[in-house]
């Protein structure tokens, strides 16, 4: 795909990087990802509903089972998810979340059949199907990042016997607050002015009353992405993705910006199903989550929590409230690492040290 191909009319210019940090030293974090391997076994199980969902199985056939579920929602997976645990010690499943990625339907191409039945609980459903098709007893650990988060918890406290260990990263309770923070109030201006600028100004540049949806950006960019013109459909997911991914790292990668907003298969996946999810507050009651950590705690779970400190997309403060709140419940094994100069993506180094660490320690028996 060619940079002429891609939308980046609004996109914020990146900071400068004297630092150079979208290309750190080798040796400032210990820990790496593990060495690139391909699945052993590929396969699409059919869930029902009209979906297909893709699954990848690498590393040790007979090792212990590992589920690494991917952001967004519609974000999917890639060769990287895998390189998070050790192929010698994990039997490492990688699966693409309903409509997205490698599974059937994908939004790119039809959208309206991807968004049926596409919801927290289905997708819940979905990890509990395949776990028991795959023939797993259970998951020794699940991994799950920024939406990754959500549905693992989500996952745990519908089937807390499913699985043994959480690793979760870059948490995302989804409080309304939360909600507003990132797309709707414009508090992540007060750190990144341009990229919320931009944001905002796709909707008011093609609005005809801005006034009235300025009151709900999460709706405007709903309507756009829905409609009949399929050029307007990648105009505003390509707005909206690239808005989330300028703010996601300690520095702006317009190399990924680009990368995404060239693969229709990803951008619309991306950005459809992350508005939708949004505006249906992740199909969970208000404090679902933390309601129910209880359960979490009753199964006697290890919680191994890594947050970003500069992470301008899910609040550190989100981390913070979960690990108080398994605290509070009484959690016997539950650590909280904030990552100093880190933000939200699990592509920074100090993020990949702080995961890596976690699996190879949960991984031991």
């Amino acid at each position: 795909m060619s940079d002429a191909s891609v939308d980046l009319a609004y996109i914020a210019a990146p900071a400068s990087d004297e630092a150079l940090q979208s290309d750190p030293p080798k040796d400032l974090y210990p820990t790496g990802l593990y060495p690139a391997i391909e699945p052993y076994n590929t396969g699409h199980l059919n869930v029902g509903d009209g979906h297909r969902v893709y699954y990848e199985q690498c590393g040790n056939p007979t090792g212990s089972p590992a589920l690494f579920l991917h952001g967004g929602p519609g974000g999917g997976c890639g060769e990287r998810s895998r390189r998070f645990f050790d192929p010698d010690v994990y039997r490492i499943v990688c699966l693409d979340q309903r409509g997205c990625g490698r599974s059937l339907p994908n939004a790119g191409g039809e959208w309206e059949k991807s968004i049926y039945e596409n919801n927290t609980g289905k997708l819940v459903e979905d990890l509990e199907a395949l776990r028991k098709f795959l023939e797993v007893e259970k998951w020794t650990v699940v991994l799950g990042g920024s939406w990754g988060s959500t549905l693992t918890l989500s996952y745990a406290i519908a089937y807390p016997g499913s699985m043994e260990d959480l690793i979760l990263r870059g948490v995302f309770l989804f409080s309304p607050e939360e909600v507003d923070h990132l797309f709707q109030d414009g508090s992540t201006s007060s750190q990144n002015p341009e990229a919320w600028e931009m944001y905002a100004k796709y909707i008011e540049d093609t609005s005809h009353d801005f006034e009235a949806e300025r009151t709900n950006f999460l709706g405007a960019y709903y309507k756009r992405m829905t409609g009949q013109d399929e050029t307007v459909r990648r105009a505003a997911a390509s707005a909206f993705v690239g808005y989330e991914l300028s703010i996601s790292k300690s520095f702006v990668d317009m190399k990924r910006i680009k990368e995404v907003l060239g693969d229709i298969s990803h951008l619309i996946p991306f950005a459809l199903f992350e508005v939708i999810y949004m505006l249906n507050a992740g199909f969970m009651s208000r404090g679902y989550l933390l309601a129910n950590v209880n359960k979490i705690v009753e199964a006697g779970h290890r919680v191994r929590i890594v947050h970003g400190r500069a992470d301008y997309v899910c609040q550190p403060k989100a981390a913070h409230t979960l690990y108080k709140a398994l605290k509070a419940e009484g959690c016997k094994d539950v650590t909280l690492e904030f990552v100093a100069g880190a933000g939200h993506s699990d592509s920074e180094p100090g993020i990949i040290d702080a995961l890596v660490r976690a699996t190879n320690e949960l991984g031991q028996k």
